[in-house]
């Protein structure tokens, strides 16, 4: 449906006054009290995850938006989260990359097509999650956008909120950095700087010293350029370097003690 038969002139201007006030976010404390005050009254919600990056590959980050005491993206491990989101996006194809609303009792946190067993524990007293994601083909990544509720029920309009909203929220989160390293399975934090390189992040190092961009990274070795920064970042972490130069002139110093056998 449009929007114009949705909302009446009132809150139509207020929707209008939202987009404009995110265009100005700059903080995720400001973000927070944008997505907490009078757009709850379009797309009502308790908890926001963000997730991006290349979830074909499974390679993405997630961050966490709430108002609820201890509900940071910090407490969840990777390991733990990475099924469900994935699975979200997955649903989300399905349903011909549309928003869509499932409530808890259809399989969110138990044994149904999503299966989350594993969050209930970080998700309790939540009955519903309305869900969309936006493609980015040129930077080929996805960002996923799953906001869950203790309601039971999302007002008729909230999938149509949503779509319209979400390239403003979309906006408004790139304008600041999430505030927590990915946690692996084992809980401990990606890029530890006492690690070996993978053969993946030495194979990646290898085309960073033939003068290769990370562009031209992505395609010879047929993934995204955020998944290419993603593992250039761990590797910056491994060598305690913060350029790719300096990362180029250790690794020829030491290659053999900087990979993994």
């Amino acid at each position: 449906m449009a929007l114009n038969t949705e909302l009446n002139n009132m809150q139509m201007k207020q929707f209008v006054g939202l987009l404009h006030q995110s265009l100005k976010i700059r903080s995720r404390c400001e973000f927070l009290l944008w997505s907490q005050g009078e757009v709850q009254q379009f797309i009502p919600h308790d908890i926001m995850i963000a997730a991006w990056g290349d979830f074909s590959q499974g390679e993405f980050n997630f961050d966490i938006v709430s108002a609820l005491p201890g509900m940071h993206a910090d407490h969840i491990r990777h390991g733990e989260i990475k099924p469900f989101l994935t699975r979200m996006f997955e649903y989300w194809k399905d349903h011909l990359e549309s928003p869509f609303i499932i409530k808890m009792d259809e399989g969110i946190l138990g044994k149904g097509k999503i299966n989350a067993f594993n969050l209930k524990s970080h998700f309790i007293g939540l009955k519903s999650a309305l869900v969309h994601a936006i493609k980015d083909i040129r930077g080929r990544h996805d960002c996923l956008y799953v906001l869950l509720s203790a309601s039971n029920i999302q007002p008729t309009f909230s999938r149509t909120m949503l779509e319209a909203f979400l390239p403003y929220i979309d906006h408004s989160l790139r304008q600041f950095d999430h505030l927590h390293e990915t946690l692996d399975e084992t809980g401990i934090a990606t890029g530890n700087a006492a690690a070996p390189l993978s053969a993946r992040e030495m194979e990646i190092m290898e085309w960073v010293m033939n003068g290769k961009t990370n562009f031209e990274i992505g395609m010879i070795l047929n993934i995204s350029v955020f998944t290419v920064k993603n593992h250039l970042q761990r590797i910056f972490r491994k060598l305690d370097v913060i350029s790719r130069a300096q990362a180029v002139a250790k690794l020829s110093k030491f290659p053999e003690k900087n990979a993994t056998h």
